[in-house]
């Protein structure tokens, strides 16, 4: 598969070069912004942990805790967030969200939603090594009913693989009978169809659902189901349907509001950075006609702004 990241390996690398520079950029005074965003958004994130050992080498400190000294904001949200291993950052993303008073269920939905299988299972064990406790229990203990089931089912990382014929028109007529055939809805058949099948075999069975039901399972769903359950079964079809769609319309959201949501828009433009951006970029246009460029350049500011439009990688 070829590469859709905007952030590639640095080709003429020198690891010790660059802790060198970034030393050189927050000794003495003032600190020279500039350098630390150019250097670290043209770099993949393991060159990024080569710079952190070849300058704690060097120098004998913490690069990142320089940075975090150094600069503020957003903008050190965003460097540090770019320093962080993808799995570390996932799970410390995942803790923020369970911890403290109220959970952030769209964060849980988000990153739950669209990883692949072999990312959950790598987050699994990079939250118990990282935080002391099992994901999966901290998960229980902030959720409850058919939306925890959904989320416990994505956390075992268990789909199933590639498309099972037999089975397609047997799913969509559970789904319809589940939801529109019914007074009340079956739950449960949602949660256990969309959770553990494919994403190939789901894009057929919503296929199936809509020459049988006239309408876009989505629409179910919205009909059907409320608050995070909701949120979180029109998730996984989003991502069944396309993850790059499903991002594209993440970002929109967090840039329609008064007020961007600068979280999320930091989070997905730093984990998809080195995944799929290239696709992000071209289906956001595909759908809104604007180029996210141009709409993350009018949303925000300062080298934060600068550091996510390098992370952008282009405008369409």
């Amino acid at each position: 598969m070829a590469y859709r990241g905007t952030v590639k390996p640095f080709v003429h690398f020198n690891a010790k070069q660059d802790a060198d520079l970034l030393r050189k950029a927050m000794k003495g005074f003032g600190t020279d912004e500039g350098t630390i965003l150019m250097l670290l958004t043209a770099r993949s994130n393991e060159q990024r942990q080569q710079i952190k050992a070849a300058y704690k080498k060097a120098h004998g400190k913490d690069l990142v805790k320089d940075l975090k000294s150094e600069l503020g904001g957003k903008f050190e949200d965003l460097i540090v967030a770019l320093m962080t291993p993808p799995h570390s950052y996932d799970a410390h993303e995942l803790r923020n969200a369970i911890k403290g008073a109220g959970t952030d269920d769209k964060v849980l939905i988000e990153i739950l939603a669209s990883r692949t299988p072999e990312q959950i299972k790598e987050i699994v064990k990079t939250y118990k090594k990282e935080h002391g406790t099992k994901l999966e229990k901290d998960i229980m203990g902030d959720t409850s009913g058919h939306y925890q089931r959904l989320l416990i089912i994505l956390l075992q990382g268990e789909r199933e693989e590639g498309v099972d014929e037999s089975r397609v028109e047997k799913d969509a007529k559970e789904l319809y009978a589940a939801g529109e055939e019914k007074f009340g809805t079956d739950e449960d058949k949602f949660v256990s169809i969309l959770g553990n099948r494919s994403p190939e075999h789901l894009r057929k069975v919503f296929d199936a659902y809509k020459k049988m039901a006239g309408s876009d399972i989505e629409e179910s769903i919205r009909g059907e189901c409320t608050g995070n359950l909701e949120a979180a079964l029109l998730a996984v079809v989003k991502c069944a349907r396309s993850v790059p769609g499903y991002f594209a319309e993440c970002l929109r959201e967090s840039m329609r509001r008064a007020g961007t949501d600068d979280e999320t828009l930091m989070r997905i433009m730093v984990s998809r950075s080195e995944e799929d951006m290239l696709d992000i970029r071209a289906t956001y246009k595909k759908m809104y006609g604007e180029s996210l460029y141009r709409n993350i350049q009018d949303d925000t500011d300062g080298d934060y702004g600068k550091a996510l439009l390098y992370l952008c990688g282009g405008d369409d």
